[in-house]
């Protein structure tokens, strides 16, 4: 798995501290200045969260009118509110006045003109939101099917602005506008409705401006100035066209009409307005009213209120959780709940009392309650482990007494804000739990949190490149070739290598809209997990859409948007480790084998069933046999194991976290293992110091106990402690933040007598976490999962083995290494068979069969079918006539199980299953093939089919279903190699063979390549041969200088020297050179992290 999430490209505003006031100090070096003498606010504005219209931020248009001396700020989105809260973040920083709205677009049989509309108080607001709500779920994802209708049903304190033809897409001069003028006209009144009126260059534009007057003195509408911006600043025109082109699926080239005429498109000075609109002060006077009365109403005014989950028999939230806690704590401990535990649980209650918290933790409890009601696996993580209210009530697996976790992690007074409680479930069955809460809440008060789909890299360089003309050809392998680690394509010197001269106009503004491009809303998702639950109607907060997954609704707000307007979100998440070990206890059972557990006399299986603090389990760790198990499996994970040597629970809490850029990076990993190995002495400062950092030797490893270095240390609070960790995440962000809290920490450290280094080296260890460290509560909950898959991994690695493929996809190696993994732990691996196998892999015993879902191309029902129809006739399938008979299959169904080679128990090949398959009729099929003539032979020749050859038949193994029992591939280019001088991987580890220094070369597919961003530059890759897999390190110098084989290269020779760190070997590489040749049809991908 990556080392770290991709970051946001272009960050909240939330998460920027004091960027706007740097944003509109540049904004206003490019000729604004504020305040300006005119008095004006620019109404209607599109952001790019009107997607593919808008070229410029939310906060980028607030930035600039604040620069520009702008009354207010604006923001109309096209039926849409998912912008508003970047801008109004962005509005509070830069102290400009905002006006929330939208852009009424209605249906195109309507035939009405667009309308801005903006709300006057938060009752307006709510029916804003609720319209919008309406005309989405009405229509498929991404849609928004509103009448005038509408707007008229929810009119009531609305501000409106009808678009006049020209800047509304569907309206005309004509009785059809002027019908849908006096309709608006009669429901809001003059007072409420202007006439929108803009001058963009164009020819006609003063005669519109008359036009527009008599027909506003027809109606009694009066107008109002507009500029119907797109973008913030004149430069970003060449940028709007590009996203217009994407929108129509052409070429800026052909895009026509489609594109804006000219670019005056952009938020305009003041008095360049004034000067457009001479002769009509009255309609600047009016924007700038209209923008007054509606930045009356302010999103803070929005008050977020959690269900109150008042219970049936009167109790209080409070009475009830109170009462589930206790009786949670006698299960857990036996009904003899230590003091120690008890003053825990009283402090935590007075806290979640004061901030009214109760009823959420219920909720999160009615979930588990379900999820385990359904014997679906699932614990909670992250800072909810910091709570022993939490663990009392099942919701999390680790006891914060035992490992002395920090509850003020958890929630903090000081920190006004919500508790974050992430619950993972198993990923197969996660729906489950989602739809429960659908039924619970409601669509009005429930739905998922969004995820904002940017512009990377990759989709960058492919939508830019076709709106620029480049051939198809061209821009697919400029796409390709982007690294996986960086979105930036740099100055274009890569362009070169496919063709195209980085000199040339055509390929600078290329790379420039590229870049422009990158964080870009491309569309909204839905975020993985997070819902959203409200006591009040949902859609009166924020527009609820449909989501392209059935029976599922979305807020048009994500997660860094619910979190600066401080609205609660539960994390439902999917987990597929959960998933793996679920069906692990399945296959086990199925096997028939000593589970080597206790099985619970209800039939389900927990986690706590497995025998804790296995001395065998931890053995298997310490030797790095760990593919396939939870966290643990990466190389760089793999590497630190036998360094580490973890020999109980704790030390799995460390090795989670300890291979994280924070650590790394915060000079943490070194002297933590120089400490482990005896070779550096463990000094406390104090006994306060050493009741903090006992446990971890005297290095902080985790946030928890940086907060609490901080309070005994340094005189904090536990809320400014946690205000410091805060601080340390967002330090790239906030590094004047951090820098403050440092200068604190440091202060407090020599006020209480600690020496002056001592305290500067924990602040620049501190510091790393801003490189994604993890917290203890976290790797504590995750050790769990550890430790669980590593014990079924050891005792039952065939069982293990089918349950990680029949989970995929997840984890980090690919289906054929797992297997191989398994057979080299003594499992017989059967193959695909029509006779045996089923959808997924099964057990025959000790024996693992794999299952027809590996097959490329072959789908689940028909799986289903022919397994259904094994167990109807109550025998083996005779023939390939006798299987599509009872199956009732299409022949073309067939082939991919021929090509897969799985009618051997029929006595046919693959060449013979094939040849068989043709000579098949379905019965509904009437029309003629081309092979009409040869099929009616039947079988007839099969037997004098060529006979293929091993290589082949792997080949063509790889090609079916991506892995092959009969042999490697690297196995019959062996004796080629050893003439070469490769060593196999297993020898590689062989240190009388290889010692430290050698020079040596080895060959294998590659599995994994990796660009960890605290490893400067350095690419490791992981290649597999017939007796195992060897790791290499390829500094950024020979990777530029072998890119094409090491970037793109399936089977690689590379040759390089051994790096032994103990049982840890690497090969440093300085050539490598591709083998793809040698074995043609060998196209399995690998899996590129960060």
């Amino acid at each position: 798995m990556p080392e770290a999430p991709f970051p946001k490209i272009v960050q909240h505003p939330a998460r920027v501290a004091g960027a706007g006031t740097v944003r509109v100090a540049e904004a206003a070096g490019e000729g604004g200045s504020a305040p300006a003498a005119v008095a004006y606010a620019e109404l209607g504005v599109t952001s790019n969260f009107s997607f593919l219209r808008g070229a410029s931020h939310p906060e980028e248009f607030v930035h600039t009118a604040a620069a520009l001396g702008h009354r207010f700020a604006a923001i109309a989105d096209r039926n849409s509110l998912a912008g508003v809260v970047r801008a109004h973040v962005a509005a509070e920083e830069c102290g400009i006045g905002l006006a929330v709205g939208a852009r009424i677009v209605f249906a195109e049989e309507e035939r009405a003109p667009d309308v801005l509309v903006f709300p006057r108080d938060r009752a307006a607001y709510g029916r804003l939101a609720r319209m919008l709500t309406i005309g989405k779920r009405r229509a498929e994802k991404g849609s928004c099917l509103l009448a005038l209708e509408d707007l008229l049903d929810h009119q009531e304190g609305l501000l409106a602005v009808v678009c006049p033809p020209g800047i509304s897409e569907d309206a005309r001069f004509g009785d059809a506008f002027e019908s849908a003028l006096a309709r608006l006209r009669g429901a809001f009144g003059a007072e409420r409705l202007s006439l929108g009126a803009a001058l963009l260059g164009a020819a006609d534009d003063r005669s519109d401006l008359e036009r527009l007057q008599r027909i506003g003195a027809r109606a009694d509408v009066p107008l109002t100035a507009l500029n119907d911006t797109h973008y913030h600043v004149r430069r970003r025109r060449a940028l709007q066209d590009v996203v217009t082109a994407v929108r129509h699926g052409c070429s800026v080239d052909t895009a026509g009409y489609a594109l804006f005429p000219n670019a005056e498109r952009h938020l305009k000075e003041p008095a360049a307005m004034a000067r457009l609109f001479h002769g009509h002060p009255e309609l600047l006077a009016r924007a700038t009213e209209i923008a007054g009365q509606a930045a009356d109403f302010r999103l803070s005014e929005l008050r977020y209120h959690y269900p109150s989950e008042v219970r049936e028999d009167g109790r209080t939230a409070m009475e009830t959780l109170v009462d589930a806690t206790w009786k949670g704590a006698s299960d857990r401990y036996g009904g003899v709940v230590p003091d120690a535990v008890k003053t825990r649980i009283e402090y935590e209650f007075r806290l979640i009392e004061e901030l009214d918290y109760a009823p959420y933790f219920l909720t999160v409890h009615d979930i588990v309650r379900f999820a385990r009601s359904r014997s679906i696996l699932c614990q909670g993580r992250g800072a909810a482990a910091n709570s022993a209210v939490c663990y009392c009530l099942g919701v999390t697996a680790v006891d914060p007494d035992r490992i002395d976790l920090l509850f003020e992690r958890f929630l903090s007074k000081e920190r006004n804000e919500p508790p974050d409680i992430d619950i993972d479930f198993e990923h197969e069955r996660r729906e489950e739990v989602l739809q429960y809460v659908y039924r619970r809440y409601g669509r009005d008060r429930a739905a998922l949190t969004a995820e904002v789909i940017s512009y990377r890299g990759r989709s960058a360089v492919r939508e830019v490149g076709k709106a620029l003309a480049f051939s198809p050809d061209l821009v697919d392998r400029l796409a390709k070739d982007m690294e996986w680690w960086t979105d930036r394509i740099g100055d274009g010197s890569g362009l070169a290598n496919h063709g195209l001269d980085p000199t040339l106009p055509v390929a600078r503004r290329f790379i420039a809209l590229c870049n422009e491009i990158l964080g870009f809303p491309r569309h909204l998702s839905q975020h993985v997990g997070g819902f959203v639950i409200t006591e009040d109607a949902l859609c009166e907060l924020v527009p609820i859409e449909n989501a392209a997954m059935a029976d599922r609704t979305v807020i048009e707000w994500d997660k860094d948007d619910i979190d600066a307007l401080g609205i609660l979100k539960v994390d439902l998440l999917g987990l597929g480790m959960l998933t793996a070990v679920r069906k692990t206890f399945e296959l086990v059972a199925e096997s028939g084998v000593d589970p080597g557990f206790e099985v619970p006399k209800d039939g389900g299986f927990t986690m706590h069933t497995i025998p804790p603090e296995d001395p065998a389990v931890y053995g298997m760790m310490c030797r790095a046999d760990t593919v396939g198990v939870f966290q643990i499996e990466s190389r760089a994970q793999m590497s630190m194991l036998p360094r580490l040597k973890p020999m109980e629970f704790y030390d799995l809490v460390v090795e989670v976290a300890i291979v994280r850029p924070g650590p790394i990076q915060g000079d943490m990993v070194h002297p933590y293992l120089r400490r482990r190995e005896g070779l550096e002495e463990v000094t406390y400062p104090s006994a306060d110091v050493r009741r903090v950092l006992e446990k971890t030797l005297g290095v902080p490893l985790f946030q928890e106990q940086a907060m609490a270095l901080a309070v005994v240390a340094a005189g904090f609070t536990p809320g400014e402690a946690d205000k410091l960790r805060r601080a340390m995440a967002a330090w790239k962000r906030k590094g004047d933040l951090m820098k403050r809290y440092g200068e604190k920490l440091v202060a407090g450290m020599i006020d209480n007598g600690y020496d002056e280094e001592f305290a500067a080296r924990i602040f620049r260890q501190l510091e790393g976490f801003s490189e994604y460290g993890f917290p203890e509560s976290h790797a504590a909950s995750f050790a769990l999962l550890v430790y669980v898959s590593s014990w079924l991994k050891l005792y039952h690695p065939g069982a293990f083995c089918g349950a990680l493929i029949n989970s995929q996809p997840m984890g980090f190696y690919a289906p054929s290494q797992l297997v191989q993994d398994a057979q080299r732990h003594g499992v017989e691996v059967r193959p695909i068979d029509v006779n045996s196998s089923a959808w997924n892999c099964t057990m025959e015993g000790p024996a693992l069969r794999l299952g027809m879902r590996l097959i490329k191309g072959f789908r689940q029902p028909s799986a289903d079918a022919i397994v259904a129809a094994r167990a109807r006739i109550g025998r083996p399938f005779r023939s390939m006539d006798d299987l599509q008979r009872t199956s009732g299959l299409r022949a073309s169904r067939l082939k991919p199980l021929a090509s897969a080679d799985a009618f051997r128990s029929l006595d046919l090949d693959r060449k013979a299953a094939l040849w068989s398959i043709r000579a098949l009729r379905d019965e509904d099929l009437t029309t003629p093939t081309l092979f009409s003539e040869l099929d009616s032979e039947g079988s007839a020749g099969a037997e004098s089919l060529p006979v293929t050859g091993p290589l082949h038949e792997v080949v063509h193994d790889y090609a079916s279903h991506s892995l092959s029992l009969k042999a490697h591939p690297l196995s019959f280019l062996r004796p080629m190699l050893k003439r070469r001088g490769a060593f196999t991987a297993a020898e590689l580890l062989d240190e009388t063979l290889c010692p430290d220094k050698a020079r040596v070369a080895v060959a294998g597919l590659v599995l994994v390549r990796q660009r960890p961003a605290t490893a400067q530059g350095i690419i490791f890759i992981t290649l597999e041969d017939e007796s195992g897999t060897a790791n290499l390190v390829v500094h950024p110098k020979t990777f530029e200088r072998y890119r094409a084989a090491a970037r793109h290269g399936v089977m690689l020779l590379v040759h390089g020297k051994i790096d032994r760190a103990g049982s840890v070997v690497h090969v440093v590489t300085w050539r490598i050179e591709t083998l793809d040749g040698e074995a043609a049809g060998i196209r399995r991908g690998s899996r590129d992290f960060h």
